[in-house]
């Protein structure tokens, strides 16, 4: 089913090949309906059908590392695109100080705990022990979101995994080619570099992500500038374009010798926050691709794993998890967030909420493409690594976050979300719309539409309870389960959502917002 090359590829060929990977498709987007019931990262039934359909299932051979690496960094820079498009600014914008802290400072920790762990426990070398502690120190808050989705995080901590997921990739994969170049080179000639190698690899490591960043901005700037005096009709056209910005930025960053995915997330941050036509059909579309780049790249890693290997590396990956677990995450995020008087039960939750991906796995193939020897393990063992701690962290997210009372706080049964409409019109107008939710514990039972003394340039459009949708008057009181429209001016949205929080808290007497 994976041709050597597609240099000589008939339709004969090419039709059993869509076929069956277009089957793999549906499957993968059918799989997330059971992710969500299960309360289970969709990744681990993507990672499932990749093995069983790879050498121990439908005997498909597939040992090609350097398309692996190649492929794997092409749909991180997808899954940052996405990441960078659908974040909203003002959600993580207090966050990104302690995020950069955790994604850098934080990731220098973990890196050395696991490495001490593996040099003292597992009797690794030096360089390869660290090369494991950086393999697996980025943590991937999708999978966080894919368990939390019935369980809503406050602001803050959301903010907070959104913006460590977009920022600790970058460091983490430079840290890695670094550590993987010295492994290499201390297994061919005998010693690995001294101290002032890695001071000099941390100053340029620095200076690569600043580069990043800056050239994320540019062409963000730019492109947002730009693109809406040359908009298409369609809409899809245009998300298209806003894609291959992002795109661009990573190739661009990568060329100048800088961080292309800290580029790619930026500019997909700087475009998804900006006013763009056709803004939502741009993030649906980003989603879309981003889901497409994930089930692809899990399969593809599944396939990569040697089943009939994996008992072999199953300790070493105990070992490795409990201490990335127990020990290196938890100190790595108090030590990291330190300067910025975070509660302990947030740290806590951040501590446990460390789920490892598709990067991680990515990573383990970098050794093996950059002559470091003795580590062809390393893909097995990480696999096993990120299964285990999904199995155990997963279904203990939605209890942990609750027995921390982090979903006490006006956020568990009152959601306010932007709908993914069309918004052209809409921001013609300046104009958002928002649905709320009416929970169980909302103090917005019983308050009249009236009462709620939105501010001004908002307004209550429609409602919809026990089946039925109308429009509402200004003496119709709110019940619970009741689910309504608010058309708000976007300049005001931060204000009507002060606005329904106070009213959900304290009842239709709480203060007005100015």
């Amino acid at each position: 089913m994976i041709p050597a090359g597609l240099t000589g590829l008939t339709v004969e060929e090419y039709l059993p090949l869509l076929g069956f990977w277009t089957a793999i498709l549906l499957v993968g987007v059918a799989s997330v309906r059971l992710a969500t019931r299960s309360g289970l990262p969709s990744l681990l039934i993507y990672l499932a059908l990749g093995v069983l359909i790879g050498e121990a299932g439908l005997g498909i051979t597939f040992d090609s590392f350097d398309l692996t690496q190649v492929l794997g960094y092409t749909a991180l820079a997808l899954i940052l695109a996405e990441g960078g498009l659908t974040t909203r600014w003002h959600d993580i914008r207090g966050e990104v100080p302690a995020a950069t802290s955790l994604s850098t400072l934080g990731v220098a920790v973990s890196v050395a705990v696991v490495g001490l762990a593996c040099r003292f426990l597992l009797g690794m070398s030096w360089e390869v022990s660290f090369l494991v502690g950086a393999v697996v120190a980025s943590t991937d808050a999708a999978a966080v979101f894919s368990v939390l989705r019935s369980v809503p995080l406050p602001h803050r901590l959301r903010g907070m995994l959104e913006a460590e997921s977009g920022l600790n990739d970058a460091p983490v994969v430079l840290l890695v080619i670094s550590l993987a170049e010295a492994t290499g080179a201390a297994t061919g000639a005998g010693g690995g570099p001294g101290p002032a190698h890695w001071l000099s690899v941390a100053g340029l490591a620095a200076l690569k992500l600043l580069g990043g960043v800056l050239l994320g901005l540019l062409l963000g700037r730019l492109a947002a500038w730009l693109m809406p005096r040359a908009a298409s009709g369609s809409s899809g056209l245009f998300a298209l374009g806003v894609l291959s910005v992002c795109l661009l930025a990573w190739v661009s960053g990568e060329l100048a010798q800088v961080s292309g995915f800290i580029a790619t997330y930026v500019c997909g941050l700087v475009l998804g926050n900006s006013r763009l036509p056709h803004l939502h059909s741009v993030r649906g579309f980003a989603q879309a691709i981003g889901w497409l780049a994930q089930i692809m790249l899990f399969v593809l890693l599944g396939l990569l794993i040697s089943p009939g290997s994996l008992h072999e590396v199953l300790v070493p990956a105990l070992v490795v998890g409990v201490i990335l677990l127990l020990v290196a995450r938890p100190l790595s995020v108090f030590i990291a967030l330190l300067p910025f008087g975070y509660p302990v039960r947030d740290q806590l939750f951040l501590s446990w909420a460390g789920l490892r991906g598709a990067v991680p796995i990515v990573l383990a193939t970098v050794p093996l493409t950059s002559g470091a020897q003795y580590t062809g393990w390393l893909p097995n063992m990480v696999f096993v690594l990120v299964v285990l701690l999904t199995l155990v962290q997963a279904p203990t997210l939605p209890w942990v976050a609750r027995r921390l009372g982090l979903v006490g706080e006006g956020e568990e049964h009152d959601q306010v979300v932007e709908l993914d409409v069309d918004a052209v019109p809409l921001e013609e107008l300046d104009a958002q719309v928002l649905l709320v939710t009416v929970g169980p514990d909302s103090q917005l039972h019983g308050t009249s539409v009236m009462g709620l003394r939105l501010p001004d340039g908002a307004s209550v459009s429609h409602l919809v309870r026990a089946g039925s949708s109308f429009t509402p008057q200004p003496q119709t009181v709110l019940h619970h389960g009741d689910r309504l429209l608010v058309v708000t001016r976007a300049s005001r949205r931060k204000a009507v959502e002060e606005r329904l929080a106070a009213v959900s808290q304290d009842g239709g007497l709480a203060g007005r917002v100015a």
